[in-house]
């Protein structure tokens, strides 16, 4: 009975090393990136309205805390004393509105824009506080968030080509060692326009030559097109989330993009369409 039970065992031990590496189990990992993330003017008012920073997330949040990773573009900083306005193009939400990022997930938030500056450095410095003391990471203005899932490790870098010029891409060089998964968030481009320009081709194509594995483009407030290059896939722009730029069609869209990686390679992705209502609550449209 016991050379019985030896030979299974020895015999089960060799139906599992021979396995081919197709059918072991693999590392997979959702990250969902979001369009425009603006906490600010009549998002602002409208959660101090309701008394709840969660509303702007209420309708999306099935999607967004269901994933691995969750990563936004934060257009607006988060101080104490934000006043309240609908108008204005200098942008603020109140630091309790951090609420609503933690409810609905978001892992990290990437800050490189035209926006998170308007109240400065002491603005920027409380933004970031903010975020991280609630459990958020910062990317972009010479951070790197490096997030661990399971055997994987993601680190999400972000530069802004919106009234400043970001150029060194040795950032991405440099984390591409630390890294099975680089995704970099690029704030560029013109707004209110399908169309992607020749300068976002040309700076999608520098990250992505120096290591970048998956290019996320915010800034234009409409969706605009995808790109594959040298088999890494773009993004050129998601549109708006969360935005009060209730005066269009197409500046009350945007899309959700769902991005899944096994092993540290990007294998499937899709584009889920939102619209905004009330001036900031997006809800899915598939």
């Amino acid at each position: 009975m016991k050379i019985f039970l030896l030979v299974l065992l020895f015999l089960l031990f060799l139906t599992i090393a021979v396995i081919p590496k197709e059918f072991k189990i693999k590392q997979r990992v959702v990250l969902v990136a979001t369009g425009d993330v603006s906490l600010a003017r009549s998002v602002n008012t409208r959660i101090h309205k309701y008394h709840d920073p969660t509303w702007p997330f209420i309708k999306t949040t099935e999607i967004l805390r269901e994933a691995d990773i969750t990563l936004i573009n934060l257009e607006s900083p988060l101080i104490t004393n934000c006043p309240l306005t609908d108008t204005g193009m200098k942008f603020c939400g109140d630091s309790g509105n951090v609420a609503g990022l933690t409810f609905a997930g978001v892992d990290v938030a990437n800050i490189a824009n035209n926006h998170t500056k308007n109240y400065g450095e002491v603005g920027l410095e409380e933004t970031v506080d903010v975020l991280t003391q609630n459990g958020i990471l910062a990317s972009g203005r010479e951070r790197v968030a490096y997030k661990e899932i399971g055997k994987t490790t993601f680190a999400f870098v972000g530069y802004n080509d919106v009234g400043e010029k970001e150029g060194d891409f040795s950032e991405i060089k440099e984390v591409r060692q630390k890294a099975d998964v680089v995704v970099v968030s690029y704030h560029w481009g013109n707004e209110y326009t399908t169309q992607v320009s020749d300068r976002q081709k040309y700076l999608a194509h520098l990250v992505v030559d120096a290591g970048a594995d998956l290019v996320i483009g915010n800034h234009p407030h409409w969706v605009q097109s995808t790109e594959v290059y040298r088999d890494k896939l773009i993004v050129y722009a998601h549109g708006n989330f969360v935005f009060d730029q209730e005066w269009s069609q197409k500046t009350k869209e945007g899309v959700v993009g769902q991005y899944t990686f096994e092993d540290g390679k990007l294998v499937d992705w899709k584009l889920l369409p939102i619209k905004i209502i009330d001036f900031g609550q997006p809800h899915f449209v598939y």
